[in-house]
């Protein structure tokens, strides 16, 4: 153990209703946080005939929040154990509130492009210091994986959620799928007060390594997403690739050499650690890409009304939400890699299969080849977390969980970026979509097979799993 970790309090030091309290407040940010993921997909054909921008500035809209997300998530991990997980996380849920109601009111493109950048300075701060305060509040390692199992359900509800409420909303005016947080971010707020003070621990800040790790995904993303449009010769793009070596570079040499890096460098000797952050990435790079994609699908291509295409999308994210808590309970009892090389097996048959379907398909039958992906993507998300945490003490776990949230974002940032590049410059938008949807899949079946290093035995403990459906 580090010499400036602090022991850890044993569970009885912590009440019943605290660790309720912080379970509470845990589930709730994820919720906020993965309904606004969601969420604006559905309306973004509104913005776009509201605002204008086209196709990659609605590809910002999306990624401008997810960039600062994936960006500024290790940042937070670090703040969260710097000055404790109870105060950076009301910080970072005021600046969702405020940013949100910003959006709410953006007259612009660019303005409403800030305020999802915002968004997702707030949404870095929530997630990494939700998952510290279920570390603090719960010490037993099944205990732990109980609360998680709920903390994820928190997200598949925003995920079952979020298209058709975005659907309803965006019918009646787009800006309200944005003021819809300020009610749920004020309530977080509340029950934060009850959630027991956060230690502190002496944890320095890399500003180098941040800074760099900034430069390199703006660069990556700006390279992508506008290089079909400028050309990937012209001044702009060139610019921004030679940002992303810089940026990278300059994010390598401080990990492995700087005084006090983000990452420590033996975080990713660990074998489990390096599947489970590549699985990360793949799976969120999917499952954020057909959103994106299949909301632009159904209506622009299918004549879809926003409530229809919430409608369609019900069947993939309603499943999600009940069959999540089955994944940390088939983690438990035969080990995380049955849950995630199944989970991704089934993400990459349902990708395979959008990418073939006819173009004349019934959109009902489209709706279905959707559910393995959101299925199976959701499967991991338990497992990975509770592999994530489980490796490293609690003074580390906000840098830990910042680092699995650091390569799901930067992958979901990516196949926003990657897909609507593919869409932007292939002769058709199908012709876009299948291409761009089969290299996924692909993709996410090597990570299945990559994922059979972390086949181990069976923990043979008693079989409680109820207590987290």
């Amino acid at each position: 153990m580090r010499k400036d970790a602090i022991q850890e309090r044993p569970q009885a030091t912590v009440s019943a209703g605290r660790r309720g309290a912080a379970l509470a407040v845990a589930m709730l940010g994820f919720f906020v946080v993965s309904l606004d993921a969601q969420i604006v997909n559905l309306a973004l054909p509104e913005i776009g005939r509201d605002l204008g921008g086209g196709l990659s500035g609605l590809q910002w809209v999306v990624t401008g929040y997810t960039l600062a997300f994936s960006a500024l998530l290790l940042f937070a991990g670090t703040l969260s154990d710097r000055i404790g997980a109870r105060r950076s996380y009301g910080f970072g849920l005021l600046v969702f509130v405020l940013a949100s109601a910003a959006c709410g009111f953006a007259p612009g493109l660019g303005l409403l492009i800030g305020a999802r950048v915002a968004q997702g300075v707030g949404a870095a701060l929530i997630t990494p210091t939700a998952l510290a305060l279920i570390r603090e509040a719960y010490h037993e390692a099944d205990a732990r994986s109980r609360a998680i199992a709920y903390w994820a359900l928190g997200g598949s509800v925003a995920a079952a959620a979020g298209p058709v409420l975005g659907g309803l909303l965006t019918g009646l005016d787009w800006r309200l799928i944005f003021h819809i947080n300020l009610p749920v971010g004020l309530l977080g707020l509340f029950l934060l007060t009850r959630v027991a003070p956060s230690e502190q621990r002496a944890h320095p800040f890399d500003p180098v390594g941040q800074v760099c790790a900034i430069l390199a995904l703006t660069g990556l993303t700006f390279t992508i997403i506008e290089g079909a449009e400028l050309g990937y010769t012209s001044p702009p793009i060139i610019s921004s690739a030679l940002l992303l070596l810089i940026g990278f570079a300059g994010f390598a040499l401080a990990q492995a050499r700087g005084t006090h890096p983000m990452v420590a460098p033996e975080v990713f000797r660990s074998r489990s650690v390096a599947i489970a952050l590549v699985v990360g990435f793949v799976g969120m790079a999917g499952f954020y890409g057909v959103v994106f994609v299949q909301s632009l699908y159904f209506q622009q291509q299918r004549g879809a009304s926003p409530l229809q295409t919430g409608l369609l999308f019900l069947p993939m994210t309603a499943l999600v939400a009940i069959l999540n808590p089955a994944a940390a309970r088939l983690a438990r009892r035969y080990g995380p890699h049955v849950p995630i090389i199944g989970g991704q097996l089934l993400m990459a048959a349902g990708l395979a299969g959008l990418a073939a379907a006819p173009a004349d398909l019934p959109v009902w039958a489209v709706a279905a080849l959707m559910v393995p992906v959101g299925v199976g993507g959701a499967a991991t998300v338990p497992p990975l977390t509770s592999l994530i945490l489980d490796a490293v003490p609690a003074a580390q776990a906000g840098t830990a969980s910042g680092v699995l949230n650091t390569a799901r974002q930067v992958g979901g940032s990516l196949g926003v970026a990657v897909i609507g590049a593919v869409i932007g410059s292939a002769s058709t938008f199908l012709a876009g979509l299948r291409i761009s949807l089969s290299a996924v899949a692909v993709m996410v079946a090597a990570a299945a097979v990559l994922s059979l290093a972390l086949r181990t035995k069976p923990r043979n403990r008693p079989t409680t799993e109820g207590a987290s459906a």
